[in-house]
């Protein structure tokens, strides 16, 4: 008898992720802890704005591998009574003194995750020398300043408890670890600290996991807390910083720090099916997802989405990826694989953040700064290293992102807010999610566990697995189809989140199944 294996599938089991529900405020994160940390601070009589903040803050200690400190990213704040969310773009924005000069290229291609040309020991990829201006901080100090109500001690109390308490040392800490594990070596200060004895710190074979400490993170939280964030640009953690930099080879210097600045933006809006969709504009993929749903208005969509609704929605997923292409030049690196996280807020009032920070590359530019302990952003890796292309690497520039914040709106009641991690998935994931839920009515537990697509670039798709066997024959009928598992790793789908807010007061949060630390929290 001949016998031929059928394909390896490592979820031999059902996964779900409990759904929360309440009346007054809502923190989806990807770490549950850090959405703990954002309801205390609603406790204590924050807004959805110092909850945002102090979540992020607390997902620099407990997720260093996808933002922190180092990071960079954009949030849309809805704020009650307001007709229109405002855009904080804080956004990456290369060193004044990055010289293109000193990315060497070797002449060949990377034929891994990257569509660049290859550079001399992937000097934009890792290392010191692929530093962005770090503008998290200057991002969450602008909203703060703008609409917080609580002081920064009392906004970043979790993020420092969690601090010293240090990083969870379980299963999924030893995956993500060791997945960056032959560059982070490279690197004495990130090697002390994830690789102890030169291995991924290993979870106990039994019991409880025990916690590590994250370098001097920790210190530097807490001169945040007592100096204010603007601190980490122009105080004693600056100091810090440009002392790192020489330690490293950085070239990060005092006038970056000096002048960094996020700025606030009207949201960009876009009429969908009877709701207006508010999306963070035209550094990220906003423009992108408007093009996938001009193509979409005119596909019926019937009870549940099928496979002519699946193969029009690949169809328009390729095609506007095509344009993106054809638009940008070489602007947008598609092929180019990042890690961010997500987090989704509202509060009592009725006020909105969704926000998506990240480090880009999963552990970023996998340094960790030796005494401020920050972990450092790999956002160079954004630009074309060859010369004169659209995208060239350069002093000062801002390159385009993956991602994707959105707010859909209901007259002009925030409705729905959403967003995902997973770099150029990101946009997929939640047009699906927004029209799961929007257009096929589904429940947020429905659309959270219901199968997506995923389509990246102009070529090909991903299917899940679990999607019925017509969807899938529809979709191998159209175009390339790899068929897939949603998985912790690896990574083929991206990780929304998620909040609902009903008319009648209720709110409803999910997070992404995949996803192992991640949660929603309602407040009580």
């Amino acid at each position: 008898m001949q016998h031929t294996p059928a394909p390896h599938v490592t979820q031999n089991w059902s996964l779900t992720k409990p759904s929360a529900t309440g009346k007054r405020g809502m923190v989806v994160s990807q770490v549950k802890a850090a959405a703990e940390a954002g309801v205390a601070i609603l406790d204590a009589g924050g807004n959805a704005i110092d909850a945002a903040v102090g979540t992020a803050l607390a997902l620099s200690t407990t997720e260093p591998w996808n933002s922190g400190l180092g990071g960079i990213g954009f949030a849309l704040v809805h704020r009650a009574g307001q007709a229109r969310a405002e855009v904080v773009d804080f956004g990456p924005v290369a060193p004044s003194g990055l010289n293109p000069s000193v990315f060497k290229l070797t002449g060949r291609h990377k034929n891994d995750l990257f569509s660049w040309p290859e550079v001399e020991n992937d000097a934009n990829i890792h290392g010191p020398l692929s530093f962005a201006i770090p503008s998290a901080l200057a991002g969450y100090d602008r909203m703060l300043k703008q609409w917080g109500k609580l002081p920064i001690a009392e906004i970043m109390a979790p993020a420092l408890a969690l601090a010293k308490r240090g990083l969870p040392q379980d299963w999924y800490t030893t995956l993500k670890v060791a997945s960056s594990a032959s560059v982070l070596k490279l690197y004495p200060e990130s090697a002390r600290i994830y690789l102890p004895g030169g291995l991924p710190p290993a979870s106990p074979y039994q019991g409880k996991p025990g916690f590590f400490r994250l370098g001097n993170l920790p210190a530097t939280l807490e001169r945040l807390s007592q100096a204010g964030l603007d601190d980490f640009y122009r105080g004693d953690v600056a100091q810090t910083l440009l002392a790192d930099m020489k330690t490293v080879g950085g070239v990060l210097n005092a006038h970056d720090l000096t002048h960094c600045a996020a700025r606030i933006l009207p949201a960009t809006e876009y009429r969908w099916r009877g709701r207006t969709l508010q999306l963070a504009g035209g550094l990220t993929a906003a423009p992108t997802m408007m093009r996938v749903l001009d193509q979409m208005a005119s596909v019926p969509y019937g009870k549940t989405p099928d496979a002519a609704w699946y193969a029009a929605f690949v169809r328009a997923m390729r095609a506007a990826y095509a344009e993106r292409l054809a638009g940008l030049g070489d602007a947008d690196p598609l092929a180019a694989e990042t890690c961010t996280t997500h987090l989704t807020v509202c509060d009592a009032e009725g006020n909105v953040v969704t926000m998506t920070t990240t480090l880009l590359s999963s552990m970023g530019s996998r340094v960790v700064l030796p005494e401020s302990g920050v972990l450092m952003n790999n956002g160079v890796m954004w630009f074309d290293p060859s010369p004169n292309q659209p995208n060239s690497i350069a002093p000062g520039k801002r390159p385009l992102t993956n991602m994707s914040p959105i707010i859909l709106k209901d007259g002009d009641r925030p409705w729905l807010a959403a967003g995902a991690s997973g770099g150029r998935r990101i946009l997929a994931s939640v047009a699906q999610m927004m029209t799961f839920v929007a257009d096929f009515g589904m429940s947020l537990d429905e659309a959270a566990h219901h199968p997506r697509v995923d389509v990246s670039g102009p070529d090909g798709c991903s299917a899940d697995i679990r999607l019925p066997a017509d969807v899938i024959a529809a979709l191998s009928a159209d175009g390339p189809t790899e068929v897939v598992e949603h998985a912790v790793m690896p990574i083929n789908f991206a990780c929304p989140n998620v909040i609902l807010l009903n008319a009648d007061g209720t709110r409803a949060g999910i997070s992404d199944a995949a996803s192992p630390w991640s949660a929603a929290v309602a407040q009580g």
